[in-house]
């Protein structure tokens, strides 16, 4: 069996693990659930969930991979056979799904990066979004041919990504990250510096930390931020499963993790800053509530930002250009660490070249991936991230880390092996997190989720119950939603049958030390 990769520093390790970790989510998804959770209240159960759950399966992940020295798949197999196997497996093709769509957002962001310097979105962001860039059919579902003016960049991002990957561990995603990633924090901080020194910037800064404390009664905000550390950290669908699993033998796992936890939440810090400091200047523009302007998502990246950079009084297409290049970077350091999960699988189960993965691998995503590139895009886009990322990421999550200490009991020998390694010693506590308080909170969330989704009680922004999620149809939603879950546990399943090449499942000399 021919050596595995290893990264080149440690830093390279980090930088790699925090360029996964820091993607979109961070920039559009965090200041609003930050938000509408109760503001600087807010931190209270994010430092929480973060030091209880997001830190100790880092932890858990990182001393995986390090250990068995393989893919999330061969991982998992090298833990528990067969019957651990089929997990890695729905942690990559969970992966493999979202790498399919989030290609897409980073071609529009490129876009509005080219966009933002001569204001060419105009004052109607939204028709200019919907009609112009994206041309959107009217009816979810239908496809309605490709819009060529997404296409195209959607084939360059996939391009840049292929030579990253095909480039290797080190001479590819490591190199990758340590311009990106350097690169994003100097141009997000730009973003943040121009944004706070807007008129109204502080009516933001204080609608984003003003805490409500009567929100910490409210179990719904500890659940929220469980659920946002758990996707920010690109934990629980074989991220850093596979990432760790180049480590050399001598790494402080601990450390690491501490460090690539505190990281990512740093820049979603800096983030909510920056964000909400240019919602103040827009509520103050229109003189309206900073509630009225606060949104999330699409709509707070590509049209209510270029809305607040049609207002700004100078060097407002060079802050726009900066705000959507920070997008591609974060999305591009992101996506990279997805494609690698089943890169490293199929290469690993099939025993086929990195190169031949790459192609292989790369190529089915992008084919796929096409099909956010029709007129429908959007439409399937949101049906397909809503049920991967609730009933995928999340689900793979509470299976994980039910498996592994209660059915395989799994805990002890993988907190041996990280103090074995590491600085900073784990006991007891990291036990009951992943043992109880993490399974726990996870149960929680999952049976509610699946009560709302199940009963169809969605509701609007009114609190007005509207069906299935975003009111769309029920043939839509299984065909869109539901069957995209379902898809990455069924190829979970058919890729555990295939028996392993080689000698590629045997064990390593990490494991029997």
């Amino acid at each position: 069996m021919a050596q595995r990769s290893q990264w080149g520093t440690r830093s390279g390790f980090i930088m790699a693990a925090v360029g996964s970790a820091v993607g979109l989510g961070n920039i559009w998804r965090f200041p609003y659930v930050a938000y509408e959770n109760g503001g600087g209240a807010f931190f209270i159960p994010y430092l929480f969930a973060l030091l209880t759950a997001g830190i100790p399966i880092l932890i858990m992940e990182f001393t995986m991979g390090h250990k068995y020295r393989g893919s999330a798949a061969l991982s998992f197999f090298r833990m528990g056979g067969k019957k651990a196997e089929w997990l890695g497996w729905w942690g990559i093709f969970v992966s493999f799904v979202i790498a399919t769509y989030y290609a897409v957002i980073i071609a529009w962001a490129m876009k509005y990066t080219v966009y933002s310097f001569n204001l060419a979105w105009g004052s109607d962001t939204g028709a200019f979004l919907f009609g112009d860039v994206l041309n959107l059919a009217e009816t979810p579902g239908q496809a309605g041919g490709f819009v060529l003016g997404v296409l195209f960049p959607l084939l360059l991002v996939w391009a840049i990504a292929f030579v990253i990957l095909i480039a290797g561990v080190q001479r590819g995603i490591e190199l990758a990250n340590r311009i990106f990633i350097p690169t994003l924090v100097v141009v997000f901080l730009m973003v943040v510096i121009r944004a706070v020194t807007l008129d109204g910037a502080l009516l933001g800064l204080d609608a984003f930390f003003k805490p409500d404390l009567s929100k910490l009664m409210n179990p719904q905000v500890w659940v929220a931020a469980y659920g946002h550390i758990f996707f920010s950290l690109s934990i629980a669908f074989a991220i850093m499963i596979t990432y760790s699993s180049y480590l050399p033998k001598k790494s402080d796992i601990t450390n690491n993790a501490f460090i690539t936890g505190f990281a990512n939440s740093g820049f979603e810090l800096l983030a909510g800053i920056g964000v909400f400091s240019a919602l103040g200047f827009m509520a103050t523009q229109a003189n309206v509530p900073v509630a009225e302007v606060a949104t999330a998502g699409v709509g707070l990246a590509f049209v209510v930002f270029p809305q607040i950079i049609n207002e700004m009084p100078g060097f407002n297409g060079i802050f726009g250009a900066l705000f959507f290049l920070s997008l591609v970077l974060a999305g591009l350091t992101s996506l990279v660490s997805i494609c690698e999960t089943f890169i490293a699988g199929v290469s690993d189960k099939f025993d086929i070249s990195r190169r031949r993965s790459v192609v292989i691998s790369v190529g089915i995503a992008t084919l796929i991936s096409t099909l956010f590139a029709t007129r429908g895009g959007l439409f399937f886009l949101d049906a397909a991230d809503y049920f991967i990322n609730q009933f995928g990421v999340a689900a793979i999550g509470l299976v994980e880390v039910v498996l592994i200490a209660w059915a395989f009991k799994k805990l002890d020998v993988f907190k041996k092996h990280a103090n074995a390694v590491s600085d900073i010693q784990i006991g007891t506590w990291w036990k009951v997190c992943l043992g109880v308080i993490t399974p726990l909170v996870l149960g929680y969330m999952m049976f509610g989720l699946l009560k709302i989704n199940i009963l169809k009680q969605h509701t609007d922004s009114d609190g007005k119950i509207i069906g299935n999620y975003e009111g769309y149809s029920d043939g839509f939603i299984w065909a869109s939603g539901w069957s995209v879950a379902i898809f990455a546990i069924v190829m979970a399943i058919i890729f555990t049958l295939f028996k392993w090449k080689k000698n590629t499942h045997e064990t390593t000399d990490y494991e029997n030390d």
